[in-house]
């Protein structure tokens, strides 16, 4: 499972994650994308059983990318403990990830075989998810319900 190797704080507050990602929201390495289409925390046991779906799907062929990396820890208390005495232990890591942001992407196999992958993928996810191609970029303000400002 993915986690930091250190951390300069241990623990880290819960945040807010209003708006789209508008950083990561492009293909860049590979052919095929699984973009999120609503905001959430994925676990790095989440992420890894979606890297296993692509991986096994494609019988290791091909290139897979893991755009998201889980470097948020959350703490949690231990069952039936009294209120107070301080924050939990850190539990487990999460990536933070936004409408738009691109997880996985993939290259070097066949356009079914690489929908078919990331289909499989998404279902290991928390967050609804479109699989993309390069030529699908500018789509993203459809998808997301944003309105363009182009005017003629």
């Amino acid at each position: 499972m993915l986690l930091p190797k250190r951390t300069k704080y241990r623990k880290m507050q819960k945040g807010r994650s209003p708006g789209l990602s508008y950083r990561g929201n492009n293909v860049v390495f590979g052919e095929y994308g699984l973009m999120a289409l609503e905001p959430s925390w994925i676990s790095s046991r989440q992420i890894e059983a979606a890297r296993r779906a692509i991986t096994n799907y494609v019988k290791r062929g091909g290139k897979v990318w893991i755009r998201i990396f889980p470097d948020k820890p959350v703490t949690r208390k231990p069952a039936e403990t009294r209120m107070g005495g301080g924050k939990g232990s850190v539990d487990h890591w999460v990536a933070v990830v936004k409408p738009g942001r691109i997880m996985f992407e993939l290259a070097g196999v066949r356009e079914e075989i690489a929908q078919e992958a990331l289909r499989r993928a998404a279902q290991k996810l928390p967050v609804k998810c479109k699989v993309i191609d390069r030529e699908e970029q500018g789509t993203m303000a459809a998808t997301t319900g944003e309105v363009s400002s182009e005017s003629e």
